[in-house]
């Protein structure tokens, strides 16, 4: 087994479609983002994990893996522990490692920067350790770690993007069956600029909201009979629930995963007869508004600076926007053609001023290529 020291780095994530629909079993549109975490590793023979983290000055945190177990990792290293104990636990003989964390991507603003720093570290290990589990596996592994060690009740999207997206693709994704397709996704190519605006509203999906749309999620599908609502393709059968609150729940994963299936094919015929940009992302835009107005209404996980973001980014020109990740808090995704991303900044800035909110932060989001070892 290898003991060369490296770096590795996994990116983070922005959606198109479907939030809320991987744990459904329903369909996500993801890419991968240029910034992600960094971890620089190197083995150790004592059976220990020592991490640390650029962005925290606190002491290095220790573990033993060998005394592994969920509850056992404090803070910010449940994540990479997790992802040892979750090797471990799916045969994987992982060994000890120095783990250097270093990352571009802020922290609660719905970007996955959780999973790229489970990916980072998993890939990390495994080279450490020699071992070289599928990326399909490798996924649900570090997603294993996310909902068993650290007890955040999260679907299968954010592993998979930072470790199946593409480079110049959106990654159309069947959570049932784990097929993927390569969208082509190339807004720049097309005169449009992908804008991930942070609105600074942290979030923390080990709170209990999320655990709770989850398990109204579950319900709604055992009165339906299915084994998951992101199995349902036709909405007709949501006269069947007569609780209002679960029907607007699943009204919500029925669609969105629809709007996912929607706009991939609309990429894939575009890039097939080089339909016009305006045409494309007008259409695309206009179920990203149906999405954020779906994750708002139905589902009840937007905010309002979320909502104000919105609705200021398409009044100054946007073809669309909605709120990215699992709600809460975070961040909003605005496709906007090239010659309005400085009126759609200075509008939802103003909008934020106007109201006495700190000002968002903005990200250009390019499809990038998934982890990988960079050295």
């Amino acid at each position: 087994m290898t003991t060369a020291a490296g770096v590795w780095f996994a990116p983070g994530r922005a959606n198109l479609m479907g939030e809320h629909t991987d744990y459904n079993e329903g369909f996500v549109l993801p890419f991968a983002l240029a910034q992600g975490v960094t971890v620089a590793a190197a083995a150790r023979a004592d059976g220990l994990l020592v991490l640390r983290s650029r962005q925290l000055a606190d002491e290095p945190v220790t573990v033993a893996l060998d005394s592994l177990a969920p509850g056992t990792a404090p803070g910010w290293s449940a994540y990479p522990a997790g992802v040892a104990w979750a090797l471990r636990a799916a045969g994987y003989p992982v060994r000890g490692a120095s783990v250097d964390i270093d990352s571009d991507l802020p922290v609660g603003a719905g970007v996955s920067s959780s999973a790229a720093l489970e990916c980072s570290v998993a890939l990390a290990l495994c080279t450490l350790s020699g071992v070289q589990p599928p990326r399909r596996e490798l996924a649900a592994i570090a997603q294993r770690a996310e909902n068993d060690f650290v007890g955040a009740p999260t679907g299968i999207i954010d592993q998979s993007a930072a470790l199946l997206c593409q480079e110049g693709h959106a990654l159309l994704l069947d959570c049932a069956t784990r097929q993927t397709v390569q969208v082509p996704f190339r807004p720049a190519a097309a005169g449009v600029r992908a804008l991930v605006i942070d609105t600074r509203v942290t979030h923390a999906l080990v709170s209990g909201e999320y655990a709770a749309r989850r398990a109204e999620c579950e319900q709604a599908a055992r009165l339906l009979g299915v084994p998951a609502l992101g199995t349902v393709t036709d909405p007709r059968v949501l006269g069947q629930l007569a609780d209002p609150v679960l029907r607007r729940r699943a009204r919500h994963v029925i669609t969105d995963s629809a709007r996912a299936r929607e706009i991939a094919a609309a990429l894939l015929s575009s890039a097939e007869t080089a339909a016009s940009a305006v045409e494309t992302y007008g259409f695309i835009g206009k179920l990203l508004l149906e999405g954020h107005a779906s994750l708002r209404d139905d589902f009840e996980v937007s905010w309002p600076a979320a909502d104000v973001t919105v609705a200021a980014a398409v009044a100054a020109g946007a073809y669309g926007a909605k709120m990215i990740g699992g709600g809460f808090g975070g961040s909003v995704l605005a496709l906007v053609p090239d010659g309005q991303a400085a009126a759609v900044r200075s509008a939802v800035s103003a909008a934020f001023t106007a109201r006495g909110w700190a000002r968002p932060d903005y990200l250009d989001a390019v499809p990038s290529p998934p982890a990988r070892r960079i050295s």
